[in-house]
């Protein structure tokens, strides 16, 4: 009986922080959903009297909003891709290798993790300008994958830490090398890591906005965040049209952990024993 009880309670505990948490989301639903006649309504109701998906349309058509959605996805996947590339390797030569200095090169890396973005805003801007990528959305990739290297590197070399050796060996007697270890053998094997390495950093990258802010200034290059900012600004009082903006934004991640989820708890808990 007193598990029965306990088990209840857990559940209820669950089910109340989930509803708390999903409360602000189907809000902006609703008001989405609202026309503006409806908004100041007093009192106000949750579920409106009457619908329209007007607020969406002109989302959509205001401030190039289509544009801003494309800026978003192309900076997401080639940032994605620039990370997997290098974190991926990165972290199977901390895993498989020794090298002089090995420690200490992860232990500089791993400092990365606790460097507060906004503290490297200046000295990125300085960097990026002397590149020449100001006002180009090659300033935000270079960024965002140099930003996500570190984390990712810790991800993918719990995991890969958690693969046998004797797989090491057998490649080798097999007359393979490391690249064909890594490439035929641990990449493979470490989809799992991958699910959630990618979920934490599209969303990472595609909500980010003080150095979107900083370096771009080309509105035909503007990411969502930024576009959002200006959307809020042009629309005060029309928070249906806010809102339904917001939505649309958003429903990429979404759409993203829902199509991944039941790799998300696997690949959390991949490499949190080492085998």
């Amino acid at each position: 009986m007193r598990s029965l009880w306990k088990s209840i309670c857990v559940y209820a505990f669950l089910v109340v922080g989930g509803l708390i948490s999903i409360y602000p989301l189907v809000y902006m639903f609703m008001t989405a959903l609202k026309p503006m006649t409806l908004l100041f309504e007093f009192p106000p109701r949750f579920l409106p009297s009457e619908m329209t998906l007007s607020n969406f349309r002109n989302a959509w058509v205001s401030q190039n909003f289509a544009l801003y959605l494309f800026n978003s996805v192309l900076v997401t996947i080639a940032s994605f891709g620039l990370i997997f590339l290098f974190s991926s390797m990165l972290a199977f030569a901390y895993s498989r290798f020794d090298f002089k200095g090995k420690k200490l090169s992860f232990t500089i890396l791993m400092g990365g993790l606790v460097i507060p973005s906004l503290t490297l805003l200046i000295p990125q801007f300085v960097l990026i300008r002397q590149l020449g990528m100001f006002d180009s959305r090659w300033g935000l990739i270079v960024i965002y994958t140099a930003g996500a290297i570190p984390f990712t590197t810790f991800m993918l070399k719990g995991f890969f830490d958690s693969i046998s050796r004797d797989i090491d060996e057998s490649v080798e007697m097999e007359g393979g090398n490391a690249w064909t270890l890594f490439s035929s053998i641990i990449l493979p094997l470490s989809k799992p890591a991958f699910v959630p390495a990618t979920i934490f950093n599209a969303l990472t990258v595609w909500e980010e906005f003080p150095w979107a802010l900083t370096i771009i200034n080309d509105p035909a290059k503007r990411t969502l965040p930024i576009a959002l900012a200006n959307f809020q600004g042009q629309y005060t009082t029309q928070w249906g049209i806010v809102f339904a903006g917001s939505l649309i934004a958003i429903l990429p991640i979404i759409l993203l952990f829902l199509l991944l989820q039941r790799y998300f708890i696997a690949g959390i808990t991949a490499g949190a024993v080492k085998g």
